[in-house]
């Protein structure tokens, strides 16, 4: 019975890519950041081989990784969560989803103010924790929607529980994904709910409205060939829901953790795709060097949990999606490599797969792996860690 664990550590980039300067990122390097923290750790990832991946210059190089390892670089042209996770999905986009630099257009919020019936203010790009500091008393007092974006290609609704229901603020966020598709093209609509007194407090109630991807994904292959595809975390929403054939939301790395081992007890063949998205949402936008470090420091710990759950057959798949460097200056994503680390039975030990050249490569491995037949981009690495005797 075969099945992949993939996990994507959300914005754990490993360095600059080439292009880097383009997207004002020269010079970040978002794991380096971390390790530079006095609560960095990472003992068991070190065992797998991740400080022996091209360009990681930081930790011992591991003499005898009990995995294998490869550098990942984004062919897509974006360093944002969607397009990041739909290249892992064998996806490539070739074209930046837009962003609002300036704000979004006033016919945009023209339809939104009519369909809501709430006005909205802000509109312009914002720290997520400092614009409910900022505009969440005029929230409270006139019942208006802060919509706010960033870097990226996102439409965000921020509001408080206590005057916008949950169930009514994901109604809203629902008008606004309607809207924002189409010749806006906004790759992602978020809930941002927040509570409490001033400076207010956002909740774990979080909730992504993606952009459907524009072609099937190694998701879509895996579920029409009648294997199941189960997404923890922010996936089902990333994907929008396409190609899922069961998913559970978390509230952060802990419980994305404890599903994942929920998901190891049980029987059925296919892919199991995680989100742990506590690094980029909680540290590194808000350039929190050391819980960012003590993150991937409790993720590590309970490594060996995940490991030891493991069948004959699983695999499990370590990446992250793009980079968001806790000490530069800059909050926002940052255009990186990441890493990927590979283990289980079926892989060969120590194999070193240098720099591969597409994010997509993993997904035309899993689907080769799973032995299913699908038209995405990438090229199957398998052949090169396959520990398994033929025949």
């Amino acid at each position: 019975m075969k099945r992949v664990f993939l996990i994507v550590l959300d914005s754990v980039g490993i360095g600059e890519m080439p292009d880097a300067a383009e997207f004002g990122d020269e010079g970040s390097n978002t794991l380096r950041a971390a390790s530079t923290s006095p609560y960095f750790s990472m003992p068991n990832m070190k065992k797998l081989g991740l400080f022996n991946i091209d360009g990681v210059t930081c930790g011992e190089r591991e003499e005898k990784p009990e995995g294998a390892v490869a550098r990942m670089t984004e062919v897509s042209r974006g360093k944002d969560t969607t397009i990041g996770h739909w290249e892992i999905g064998g996806v490539i986009s070739p074209e930046p989803l837009p962003t609002f630099p300036d704000g979004f257009p006033q016919e945009l919020l023209d339809a939104f103010e009519k369909e809501t019936g709430r006005g909205v203010i802000c509109n312009k790009p914002y720290s997520g924790t400092e614009v409910i500091k900022d505009y969440g008393r005029e929230h409270v007092e006139t019942g208006k929607l802060i919509v706010y974006t960033s870097a990226d290609s996102v439409f965000q609704i921020a509001a408080h529980e206590d005057l916008v229901p949950i169930d009514e603020l994901y109604r809203y966020c629902e008008i606004a994904r309607r809207l924002c598709a189409g010749k806006f093209g906004v790759g992602r609509v978020i809930a941002r709910p927040f509570e409490g007194e001033w400076p207010f407090k956002r909740t774990s109630r979080r909730h992504d409205y993606s952009l459907t991807p524009p072609k099937a994904t190694m998701l879509d292959a895996i579920k029409e060939s009648g294997k199941e595809v189960i997404a923890v975390g922010k996936i089902n929403d990333i994907f929008a829901g396409q190609g899922v054939t069961e998913m559970v939301r978390t509230s952060g790395n802990g419980e994305g953790i404890d599903r994942t081992l929920e998901y190891l007890s049980k029987d059925f063949e296919g892919l199991c795709f995680i989100n742990l998205v506590d690094y980029d949402m909680l540290y590194g936008h808000r350039n929190d060097v050391d819980g960012y470090a003590k993150a991937l420091t409790y993720f590590d710990e309970r490594l060996p949990e995940i490991l030891q759950a493991m069948k004959e057959e699983d695999i499990l798949m370590i990446t992250a999606d793009h980079g968001c460097d806790p000490i530069t200056p800059s909050t926002d994503h940052s255009r990186e490599y990441t890493p990927l680390v590979i283990a289980g039975a079926p892989v060969k030990a120590g194999v070193n797969l240098g720099t591969r050249k597409s994010f997509a490569d993993t997904a035309a491995t899993i689907l080769d792996y799973l032995g299913v037949k699908g038209e995405i981009s990438g090229e199957s690495f398998f052949h090169e860690i396959c520990a398994l005797k033929k025949g």
